[in-house]
């Protein structure tokens, strides 16, 4: 054996084990069948701007081990998610919050908003839900419902909410207060520079191989190391055993516009069905302090939620009980397999959010490198 660790797939999990590896003293190649490294978090550089390749990466967190593990590798700078909803041309603040109420329904106190919930949640007559519709509608009445997140939810998930689960919207935030900030955690940010900084200081000193696919030539990668960490398709590894799991995808429309600003916002949500995407990025916005962010250049993003098949990049597993059942059996072989560790949202099919997939590398690893698994 060559190596200690082969490591399939150079993303934020397969570059944190090997990172922490390499740093015990261990020998890694680390391979990726696209052309690039840092998997889903890679940046390309257009006119400048860090452009976000594979949808809005907005790194957030609580966890203070994790935000300063990767401030040490890059500065963060102070960005803050505050997206906007277009709905039929008209503007709401996200999340749901006094600004989105007094946009909505022109009142101004909580107590008014409040009221105004409770008035619509009390007119469904809903007890017991029984689709994502109703239990939106449970949560947070028919407009905020109806006006922000019906339509949106259709167009991620290509299925009518009376289609689709409860337990997709367990809870939708709704603040009393005017605070535009999407997120609850204490640190949020983006690396000034882009991810790309973050990922190449991870791998620096780290055999890494673009454009080489794992299952092109199964047996002879298996051979070259004593153990393998694995990052994409679970039910791939095993040769779709008991079928296929199900994900959704997201197909991006990129563009250069000759303007400095197009938006005025990193992130715009279209909730209607009007339009067939569901938001606008605009990347220069996630780095105002990016000497390109003044140049009367800027480029945007459209997003389009589309089912996956093979040939496009898998995104979202799809949250029901089929693909619950088929993911524990292919977890079962998983757990089997002594020589290799599973990690990340595909070879655990689950969605994570940057900070837990981090966390989750640095637990494995740490685990790994001190013999405990």
């Amino acid at each position: 054996m060559i190596y200690d660790y082969l490591i399939v797939g150079s993303g934020l999990y397969g570059a944190i084990f090997a990172y922490l590896a390499n740093k015990a003293g261990k020998k890694c190649l680390v391979i990726d069948k696209r052309n690039h490294i840092g998997g889903n978090v890679y940046c390309q550089n257009i006119e400048g701007i860090n452009v976000h390749k594979y949808g809005a990466h907005i790194f957030h967190t609580s966890n203070k081990k994790v935000w300063d593990f990767v401030n040490s590798f890059v500065e963060f700078n102070r960005y803050t998610n505050s997206p906007v909803a277009n709905f039929h041309g008209k503007l709401f603040n996200l999340p749901f919050n006094m600004n989105t109420f007094y946009q909505m329904w022109g009142v101004t106190t909580p107590d008014e908003a409040k009221a105004k919930i409770e008035d619509q949640k009390k007119s469904s007559e809903i007890t017991e839900p029984k689709n994502l519709e109703e239990q939106a509608i449970s949560l947070v009445g028919r407009d905020i419902y109806e006006t922000l997140v019906k339509e949106y939810t259709e167009k991620q998930w290509g299925r009518k909410c009376t289609e689709l689960p409860t337990f997709i919207i367990k809870r939708l935030p709704v603040r009393f207060t005017f605070d535009n900030n999407y997120f609850n955690d204490s640190f949020q940010g983006i690396p000034i520079g882009g991810y790309n900084k973050l990922i190449e200081g991870l791998f620096s000193g780290i055999e890494v191989k673009t454009e080489t696919d794992f299952f092109s030539d199964r047996k002879y990668f298996e051979s070259l190391a004593e153990k393998i960490v694995f990052t994409g398709k679970i039910d791939e590894f095993f040769d779709y055993k008991f079928g296929k799991l199900e994900y959704r995808t997201v197909r991006f429309e990129t563009e250069t516009l000759d303007m400095q600003n197009f938006q005025g916002n990193a992130v715009v949500n279209y909730t209607s069905h009007d339009e067939p995407f569901t938001r606008i990025i605009e990347h220069k916005h996630f780095e105002p302090e990016n000497p390109a962010y003044s140049q009367a250049k800027t480029v945007i993003s459209k997003e389009y939620s589309t089912e996956w098949h093979e040939g496009v990049e898998p995104f979202y597993p799809v949250n029901d009980e089929k693909n619950a059942g088929l993911y524990k059996k292919y977890k079962e072989l998983a757990d089997a397999e002594s020589n290799v560790i599973f990690g990340g949202r595909l070879a655990e099919y689950k969605y994570y959010d940057m900070d837990d997939v981090i966390a989750k590398a640095m637990e494995d690893a740490e685990m790994e490198m001190g013999g405990e698994r």
